[in-house]
């Protein structure tokens, strides 16, 4: 699945997990058995293969460090032509509900009743309108391992789903689109002239963190011309949006960052040093503007484009 046939993309595998060194020494070993099971430790992160994603859930902070996903035009049950393919299975998101994740130990789930309350969404990683596919791999978008705490208002039901849609959209654009969704904690810089992280913890006792920020990196790749289908054109684009309310008007672009950026302020490596210096801007190569749906206001109108000049970033 991820990574398909586009080289230096992340792969699907395990990151191993952690482990004592038993045999320091025979008395050594016998105590550091009792106080440390080696079934309790991990691994830490856990790697969480869904039917339609991955992800790494972060025990500390109780939400993914990262999800990825691949799509394309059949796994979004559409057709090239633009219609909907008839044949495929759809998930319906209307028998789906919200589940604390049974594959993470008691101890260091996420829970419902940490969202109760909290002033915040249960803001999904990978978008349930993603995962169509099946009603299972719908249902797995709502565990709780793929979800993170957001703003509502302006932000979750706005700004973020709009961008969402515009990730599914590069599916007619290009054969394979990858996503890559990454909460961050960006630091501030404060009055006295430091720089500092801060960030509120949602639930009782307080469990979950709240980011300040998402990222969302995308990779689209498709033949570079009819007659050599296996040589792929590569376009990649990062963006950075505050949790926090966005107005409809701002430019997409606004968001746009560099990938080694992310990479940095998330500590991964999502891409190759060859792919990046190989790929586009895929401001350059689509149209970087989103399209507003405010379904929940009636009197807004029912679409609009907010768009940017090509190739900004």
């Amino acid at each position: 699945m991820l990574g398909g046939n586009v080289p230096g993309v992340l792969k699907y595998g395990h990151p191993g997990s952690f482990s004592i060194p038993w045999a320091v020494s025979p008395r050594l070993s016998a105590v550091l058995k009792k106080v440390f099971p080696p079934s309790h430790l991990g691994p830490t992160p856990d790697f969480l293969v869904r039917k339609g994603y991955v992800a790494s859930y972060d025990r500390r902070l109780r939400h993914p460090a990262w999800t990825a996903e691949h799509l394309t035009l059949s796994s979004l049950g559409k057709s090239r032509a633009g219609g909907s393919n008839s044949d495929a299975p759809k998930g319906d998101r209307g028998k789906s509900d919200f589940v604390e994740d049974p594959a993470i130990p008691t101890p260091f789930r996420a829970r419902l009743q940490d969202y109760f309350r909290s002033g915040y969404d249960r803001g999904h990683m990978v978008p349930a309108a993603d995962a169509k596919s099946s009603q299972e791999a719908m249902n797995e978008t709502f565990l709780l391992t793929n979800i993170a705490p957001q703003v509502g208002d302006g932000f979750n039901r706005h700004y973020w789903a709009y961008l969402e849609d515009w990730c599914r959209r590069q599916t007619s654009v290009f054969s394979d689109v990858y996503v890559f969704t990454v909460p961050l904690y960006l630091p501030k810089q404060e009055a006295d002239g430091k720089w500092r992280t801060t960030y509120e913890v949602i639930g009782s006792p307080p469990n979950v963190a709240v980011p300040t920020h998402f990222a969302k990196v995308v990779l689209g790749a498709r033949p570079s011309s009819p007659s050599t289908p296996s040589i792929q054109e590569l376009s990649i684009g990062a963006f950075v949006l505050p949790n926090a309310p966005i107005p409809d008007e701002t430019p997409l672009t606004n968001f746009a960052v560099p990938v080694d950026s992310v990479e940095r302020a998330a500590g991964l490596t999502l891409f190759s040093d060859a792919v990046k210096q190989g790929s586009k801007n895929i401001c350059q190569t689509s149209k970087c503007e989103v399209i507003i749906r405010r379904f929940d206001d009636a009197n807004r109108q029912s679409q609009k484009r907010i768009s940017a000049p090509s190739g900004r970033v």
